[in-house]
């Protein structure tokens, strides 16, 4: 009999790097967005090679921003994969857009190029595009159904993640990305929005702090700082603050160390799990570079012991922290309620909804953690 271990589901991995680094801005005093949150930026942005990388509370606020960017509004239609987190269609509801919601291959978990054509309209103003637990969407197949449709990304899961060679951020015109404590790096909260485009660097840097024609610490460092910047636009105040920015240049630093350590430990669990054939793990080509945001599963309820749910639940009971991939949005009261949707219109999502399973894969795990997942998985029977 093994000894019980107690594995969370992800645990964030901080410590007295980041504690030191949070230091400065208590120290000088500037804890908005400034100096550090510049510092970031410009890492992010040689990281993930692109010119502009502007630092936002959240990658819902970055997804909106997008939107707002593109000028999307009513009567406008955005593409969203019906398998995601609820926020990739929220913003396109608070732009009073309509979301158009499209099956995704359950394969992959991303958005399917296939399903695309018959979701475009002449209102059709954007795609998109989710990278889902890190692993980017097919975007030459987007491009190739929806050449003139401008696709965001929303790579929330895929900070460090790259499709043939080139870094998720820079594959649309667009790229929006997360720092929950879920993800491979973390500043607590936050966001990134990136782009290569001159003309929406500019804009979205403004849109994000309020409209105003300069940023604070251009003011204060400027010459006339008692004198009010001018409001050509009407923003948001989606501003990071030193604090973040001091603790996300530390974590940046991590990021390809933990990916590289995460890919090693999910190549274990495919090693693995293979012999238990009512477990599928994720499959990728070399085209992909994966940001192993999450390792999620998808169980085969015709050749499992148990369903999805109570393999969870007995997995909880040993001490394995387990949850559903994401939702299927489309399944959710407000979206089905709102176009009358019914969960089978889109039956790739629906088998991810209610078939996909995702097991501890973070930093903080050691050797021991990832064998009893293992040997958790392989006792249920």
């Amino acid at each position: 009999m093994i000894e019980k271990r107690n594995i969370p589901i992800s645990l964030p991995v901080t410590g007295e790097e980041e504690w030191m680094a949070v230091k400065e801005p208590f120290m000088t005093g500037w804890l908005t967005s400034g100096p550090k949150v510049r510092e970031f930026e410009e890492a992010f942005a040689r990281r993930h090679q692109v010119k502009y990388a502007l630092a936002v509370t959240s990658a819902t606020t970055a997804l909106h921003l997008a939107l707002v960017a593109l000028e999307i509004g009513p009567g406008d239609e955005v593409i969203v994969p019906a398998f995601t987190w609820v926020s990739t269609a929220n913003v396109v509801i608070h732009q009073g857009a309509k979301v158009v919601f499209c099956d995704i291959d359950p394969t992959t978990f991303n958005i399917d190029p296939k399903k695309i054509v018959d979701k475009i309209t002449s209102n059709t103003k954007a795609i998109m595009a989710v990278h889902l637990f890190g692993l980017c969407a097919d975007i030459d197949a987007i491009k190739a159904v929806a050449p003139n449709i401008p696709i965001i990304e929303d790579g929330a899961c895929a900070a460090g993640a790259a499709y043939k060679g080139v870094p998720a951020g820079g594959l649309g015109i667009m790229g929006c990305f997360s720092f929950h404590p879920r993800k491979s790096v973390t500043t607590g909260e936050g966001g990134m929005i990136t782009t290569n485009d001159d003309v929406l660097g500019e804009k979205l840097g403004i849109l994000r702090n309020h409209g105003a024609s300069i940023s604070e610490e251009q003011r204060h460092h400027g010459g006339r700082p008692y004198i009010l910047p001018d409001f050509d636009v009407c923003g948001y105040n989606y501003r990071m603050t030193d604090l973040q920015g001091a603790v996300g240049v530390v974590q940046l630093s991590k990021l390809d160390q933990f990916i590289n350590e995460r890919a090693q430990w999910a190549s274990f669990y495919k090693k693995e799990l293979a012999s238990l054939d009512w477990i599928q793990c994720p499959e990728f080509t070399e085209d992909y570079s994966h940001g192993w945001q999450s390792f999620v599963l998808l169980i085969d309820e015709s050749k499992s012991p148990f369903s999805r749910n109570e393999i969870m639940e007995k997995l909880q009971e040993m001490g394995v922290s387990t949850r559903p991939g994401t939702h299927a949005v489309h399944m959710l009261k407000f979206y089905s309620e709102k176009y009358n949707i019914k969960p089978e219109d889109f039956p790739g999502a629906q088998i991810a909804n209610d078939f996909s399973m995702s097991i501890p894969l973070h930093n903080r795990m050691t050797k021991d953690d990832f064998e009893y997942v293992v040997t958790c998985l392989k006792n249920i029977q």
